[in-house]
């Protein structure tokens, strides 16, 4: 185990990607008895023979369709119909866009890369600075690993045998409280530096209703796949493939932002996008193996215990714990890592594994946008030309929300499982 941990400790010092850290260690552990090195191929390989694993590249598709079908733009002009008149209008929208977005891509770096590429621009011309401007787009973009359909709740339901339907609607009412607490932060920076609304007056019923009539074809793939879970039409992954096909077609045949020439680009993206997921699941399997072989989850909830048997206070340790890991490794490294971990602890204080599920994926997320190693942070900055100075700066309010609301749902369960409990 010790050889273990020097490779995990250089290869991470090396800034190599998680998956390849995972991995390497694992081969590290196993060179040792090179009898046992032949469970490195086949872990890895078992690990990928789950029917549910498949919601994953389907969903990436249904995401990338989406973005690229003319859809943001619909859900964009619907936003501005409604929150435009807004004090801070454009910021508005953009955390708005982001609930609606995030309903179909499932990925906090897809959606802040639509918003940094859309809503960003727009932004500078009409006076916001460009920190400002790229800290919306990030924060907003943590709404979508909380929204159905999350790829970061499939991966946790599948690797700790939790229901992804039930994952899904734990995730709803939490995205709706995070989007009220941005926007009511948003209207809080938009007063003090009186940033002016997108639009001088409120759009009339009669508007409103013409651009949700227009964005009604996106608007209908989220009442779809939460319908469709709570009536039985469909398995998570079977509702992956309806809403794979769905917003490509949308994209084709009614928006007609895709054209079938760009099938091939769609395709690919989506399958860069998938691969750089399932190696991550398919090398912590292998990790997940050491973990269990050396004891680790029975150290862990021995020392979490010892802390405390108040499941409140183990869950403030815990999310202290993830906070401070979420500035070093990316998010969903971190849920591929520590959930069969972190769901033992909770089985043994009784904590139910959808509150521990999305109150994991969510800190995560938060730690996505934190230096030194926020994904979505250098996402958003890369394409938006900002500092990593600027962006911490002006993030720093909305990291002081974040981690309010974070606590607020560790400490009121019920806010996630309400909706699962009555749906199911």
């Amino acid at each position: 185990m010790i050889l273990a941990a020097i490779a995990f400790v250089v290869l991470i010092v090396l800034r190599v990607p998680i998956g390849f850290v995972m991995l390497g260690s694992s081969m590290a552990y196993f060179s040792v008895n090179p009898m046992m090195a032949s469970i490195v191929a086949q872990r890895m390989g078992s690990s990928m023979e789950s029917f549910p694993l498949l919601a994953i590249p389907l969903f990436v598709v249904a995401g990338c369709a989406m973005a690229r079908g003319g859809i943001a733009e619909k859900l964009y002009s619907f936003a501005e119909s409604l929150v435009g008149h807004w004090k801070g209008g454009l910021a508005q929208i953009a955390v708005l866009n982001s609930v609606f977005m995030g309903a179909m891509s499932g990925s906090a770096n897809a959606d802040a890369a639509i918003d940094a590429r859309t809503i960003v621009p727009v932004m500078r011309r009409r006076g916001y600075s460009n920190a400002y401007g790229s800290v919306i787009s990030a924060a907003s973009s943590l709404i979508a690993p909380i929204m159905p359909p999350s790829i970061a709740l499939i991966v946790y339901g599948l690797l700790t045998d939790t229901s992804i339907g039930r994952l899904f609607m734990g995730g709803v009412v939490p995205a709706i409280i995070i989007a009220i607490a941005l926007m009511l932060t948003v209207r809080w920076t938009a007063v003090r530096r009186n940033y002016a609304p997108s639009r001088e007056e409120r759009a009339s019923m009669g508007e409103i209703a013409r651009s949700g009539w227009i964005a009604s074809w996106a608007l209908a793939m989220p009442v779809m796949l939460l319908l469709g879970l709570r009536v039985g039409w469909f398995t998570p992954t079977e509702l992956g493939a309806v809403a794979a096909l769905y917003a490509f077609l949308v994209g084709v045949f009614i928006y007609r932002g895709i054209s079938w020439r760009d099938t091939y680009d769609l395709l690919r993206e989506s399958a860069h996008t998938t691969a750089s997921v399932m190696f991550i699941v398919a090398a912590a399997a292998v990790f997940s193996l050491i973990l269990s072989l050396e004891q680790i989850p029975q150290m862990l909830i021995g020392a979490l215990l010892a802390i405390s048997e108040n499941k409140y206070v183990v869950l403030l340790v815990i999310n202290l714990l993830l906070l401070v890991l979420g500035t070093v490794f990316e998010g969903l490294a971190l849920v591929v890592i520590l959930g069969p971990l972190l769901i033992q602890v909770a089985n043994a204080l009784g904590i139910d594994p959808v509150h521990l599920g999305v109150v994991l994926v969510f800190n995560t997320a938060i730690g996505s946008l934190t230096p030194p190693v926020g994904t979505v942070m250098f996402t958003v900055c890369s394409i938006t030309r900002c500092s990593i100075e600027d962006f911490t700066k002006e993030f720093l309010p909305y990291l002081a929300v974040l981690i309010g609301v974070l606590l607020l749902l560790t400490f009121v369960p019920p806010l996630v499982t309400f909706l699962p409990d009555l749906m199911f």
